[in-house]
């Protein structure tokens, strides 16, 4: 049996391929999916299907983060990201909004309601794609505190820790818990333990939210994992070769000064996880080439290839770049809220990734940013 088992026909021949990379940051993962029920809609009629049409049917590789991986992990799945906002409307409490938790913690470690409701939505089936559960490729980034080291994890079944002849395969673990360990936020969540080795017990790890790895924008690193040899996928690079799709859960800057111990908790986080990902976008928009992206800011700008005259360079010119790359993602401060018209909407409320009362809000904003910056006729047009 092949290892890609029913994927076998998709993946063993040499093609263009396709990847998206999704952002954590919790109950804004709202955000990403109002984009991305754009992107599938207009996907759809660009490639002429009909409302079966998946967003796996499209893209070969889904990676996330967090918020993102529970996201990429229903995606690789072949759900519908109508499914997936229903998840979040229906759990966004529970999974994301700290009082809550913090009441139930008891609960919810005890094969509560939304332990159900992961296995329920991702099956308590392992990441090996012969089980026939997956459509697409995944991968999820955690973060494992007993190595205090990244741990991204990808069911790429060439990969050299996803060889099943080891005793700690890494396709062997459930599904669920590799998203419920990506999600395990410190001070929201317990950490997960993940024995790999049932006979070693030194092959047993403590994980915690992949958010504050450096991967909390993890487009560059699936173009590492792609790419590059020791991965054993080595897909072609080239600009009509890769496309990767990366998508936001708002541009959250948290502007002042560390004025006291709590405001250096509450805003720390935010802060550190807004760098990481500015920084993965830069590196994705120098060794890419960036078709679409906001500004980075006034130095750089958005580094859109240019001709000289200040005019932007044709997509049917080669700029000799790695790979093609689009970023999806709205602007959250209270700056870009305004020149929204969505003066009315607090900045300081909706940046918050536990702010499960804004599910409105966030999705009021997307309705002003993603449908107009989503244009997949424009944006994906060497790949349709």
């Amino acid at each position: 049996m092949s290892r890609w088992g029913d994927l076998h026909d998709r993946y063993s021949i040499e093609s263009s391929r396709r990847i998206l990379s999704l952002d954590g940051g919790g109950i804004r993962g709202v955000l990403t999916l109002e984009i991305l029920l754009e992107m599938e809609m207009q996907l759809q009629s660009a490639l002429g299907r009909n409302e079966e049409f998946r967003l796996s049917d499209f893209f070969d590789y889904f990676g996330g983060t967090s918020t993102g991986a529970i996201i990429a992990a229903g995606l690789s799945r072949g759900m519908s990201v109508s499914q997936l906002l229903k998840f979040y409307e229906e759990r966004g409490e529970a999974m994301f909004d700290k009082a809550f938790l913090l009441k139930r913690v008891k609960y919810f470690y005890k094969e509560g309601p939304l332990l159900k409701e992961l296995q329920k939505t991702f099956g308590t089936g392992n990441i090996d794609v012969r089980c026939g559960d997956f459509k697409s490729l995944l991968l999820i980034v955690t973060m494992n505190r007993s190595t205090d080291s990244p741990w991204p994890i990808s069911n790429n079944p060439f990969a050299k820790y996803n060889d099943p002849k080891r005793p700690d395969c890494n396709l062997r673990i459930p599904l669920y818990q590799l998203v419920r360990a990506s999600t395990a936020a410190p001070a929201y969540f317990r950490p997960e333990t993940l024995q790999w080795d049932p006979d070693n017990p030194e092959k047993t790890f403590v994980f915690v939210d992949g958010g504050v790895t450096p991967y909390n924008n993890p487009a560059f690193l699936l173009y590492r994992m792609a790419t590059q040899a020791p991965y054993n996928l080595n897909w072609k690079t080239g600009e009509k070769e890769l496309l990767i799709v990366s998508v936001g859960t708002g541009s959250a800057p948290s502007p002042g000064t560390y004025s006291n111990l709590i405001s250096t908790v509450r805003e720390l986080p935010n802060n550190l996880m807004y760098t990481m990902q500015v920084d993965q976008d830069i590196n994705c928009r120098t060794v890419g080439r960036c078709i679409f992206g906001a500004p980075i800011d006034r130095e750089l700008g958005d580094l859109i290839p240019m001709h000289a005259d200040g005019s932007i360079l044709s997509l049917d010119n080669d700029a000799s770049r790695h790979f093609s790359y689009v970023r999806y993602n709205a602007d959250l401060s209270e700056e870009g809220l305004r020149e929204l018209g969505l003066g009315h909407i607090e900045s300081d409320r909706v940046r918050q990734m536990d702010s499960v009362e804004c599910i409105e809000e966030l999705s009021e904003v997307v309705q002003k940013t993603g449908r107009d910056q989503v244009k997949v006729k424009e944006h994906f047009v060497n790949f349709l």
